[in-house]
């Protein structure tokens, strides 16, 4: 077994200047969520400038998302290869020109183009906020900042849906969309003047760029257990959420639970804001019971999946408190996905984080689209006469339970290489872990 073996800054020499690096980056996160989400909230406009149904609007999403999974891999290596600022920056540009490419356009196929080169540029930024935490940020303090991260990133949706709305019934598309890309644009200049790859300015190490060693280093990452059982508790715990928040949500509540547009709404906000909360709890609990960090896992899973059995299983609409606790428990879904970075970050020497990381986060968006798909075929079979019907919703969401079930096995599995690899080759480490202690390795 592989573990991360660089020395971390000294926080007293670099704490503050890390912090601000740190924010200025999370900031290009939360910018990045805004513009993922931009199309989402101007989904009624977007039909009608375009000329096309909810179907193919749809489209446009699952195409952003197909490509910010299939980047992920790629991006790793590119940031073991370029450091964090460059791809950023980058990231940030190109969201900015995906942007303005759909202010200017009423063409299906430019935009789809556009929300392609979106889905490109966000896929850049993530995992290069992560790798920034592990070099700026205290060892102990990773896992909160790892959680803060993706969070404060997801307030970006929030953003999206009153600022972005307010410019669409205002001064319209072409403005509400061409501001979108500014913002980005000037973002990603404060990136390029702010942030730095690591402390005193110094350059990450370069890994060699000739194929084979990209080979090499992908089989180094994946053949670590901490990095497969990060892969499959990304996996296993974000894609209902997604799901629920990216699709199906929303007609969920809305025909099969026959809810109001407001009340659906109201309920998907809850949802964002309980990750906002329930992440930074959730970093502080792992970075104070790292050997528990699978039953933490576990839990979060078992929750989900007996939320929603409570709900489809209701005999006709369920009452509200029951659809609160859903979301709620929905929203404990994105702080427990942010698990599986933990193990990247500690299992993987810094020189292959990248790759490690990327590995990790195409998980839970893999299984996302799976599902999703899974359920729109599932849905359309049971709703011969075409539309959503309500018990074809219901039956349609049932195929969760595979991907739960897949999943829980896997990491159970996992956890038991990964902690009977670590007491065999370094029996002092796997019991510091067991004591709680805050170590660079561990389940």
């Amino acid at each position: 077994m592989t573990v991360l073996t660089e020395a971390a800054p000294q926080p007293s020499l670099h704490a503050r200047r890390g912090y601000v690096v740190w924010g200025v980056a999370v900031l290009a996160y939360l910018v990045a969520v805004f513009h993922r989400s931009s199309l989402g909230v101007a989904g009624i406009e977007a039909s009608d400038r375009l000329g096309i149904t909810a179907a193919v609007l749809s489209l446009l999403s699952l195409v952003q998302l197909a490509v910010y999974a299939a980047m992920q891999v790629p991006v790793g290596l590119l940031l073991d290869r370029f450091g964090s600022r460059r791809l950023i920056v980058t990231g940030g540009l190109l969201m900015a020109v995906g942007q303005l490419a759909l202010a200017s356009t009423d063409s299906l196929a430019a935009a789809i183009a556009a929300r392609a080169v979106l889905g490109c540029g966000d896929a850049l930024t993530f995992i290069s906020v992560l790798r920034l935490v592990a070099v700026w940020l205290p060892p102990r303090r990773n896992p909160v900042f790892v959680q803060l991260t993706g969070q404060v990133g997801a307030l970006g949706a929030v953003l999206a849906s009153y600022p972005l709305v307010a410019a669409l019934h205002g001064p319209g598309w072409t403005a509400a969309f061409g501001t979108a890309a500014a913002v980005g644009g000037l973002v990603a200049l404060v990136a390029a003047l702010v942030v730095h790859d690591s402390p005193a300015g110094r350059a990450p190490r370069r890994t060699e760029p000739d194929g084979a060693a990209v080979r090499r280093q992908l089989a180094a990452s994946w053949r670590e257990p901490g990095t497969r059982l990060g892969f499959w508790t990304h996996l296993v715990t974000q894609f209902s959420a997604t799901v629920f928040t990216l699709l199906w949500g929303y007609p969920f509540l809305v025909i099969a639970e026959d809810r109001s547009p407001g009340t659906a709404a109201g309920l998907l906000t809850l949802l964002t804001l309980t990750s906002v909360v329930v992440g930074p709890l959730m970093g502080a609990l792992i970075g104070r019971h790292p050997f528990h960090r699978s039953l933490v896992v576990l839990a979060v899973v078992g929750a989900t999946a007996a939320a929603w059995a409570l709900v489809l299983a209701w005999p006709g609409q369920a009452p509200i408190p029951l659809l609160v606790l859903l979301v709620l428990v929905l929203g404990v879904n994105g702080p427990g996905a942010m698990i599986g970075f933990d193990y990247a970050r500690t299992f993987n020497p810094m020189t292959r984080m990248g790759s490690a990381t990327g590995i990790v986060n195409v998980g839970g968006f893999f299984s996302a689209l799976c599902v999703i798909v899974a359920v729109g075929v599932v849905v359309s079979a049971l709703s011969p006469s075409g539309g959503y019907g309500a018990s074809a919703l219901r039956w349609g969401l049932t195929v969760q339970y595979v991907v739960w079930v897949v999943g829980a096995v896997q990491v159970v599995r996992l956890r038991r290489l990964a902690r009977r690899s670590l007491a065999a080759s370094d029996p002092d480490a796997y019991a510091a872990l067991r004591r709680g202690e805050v170590r660079p390795v561990g389940v």
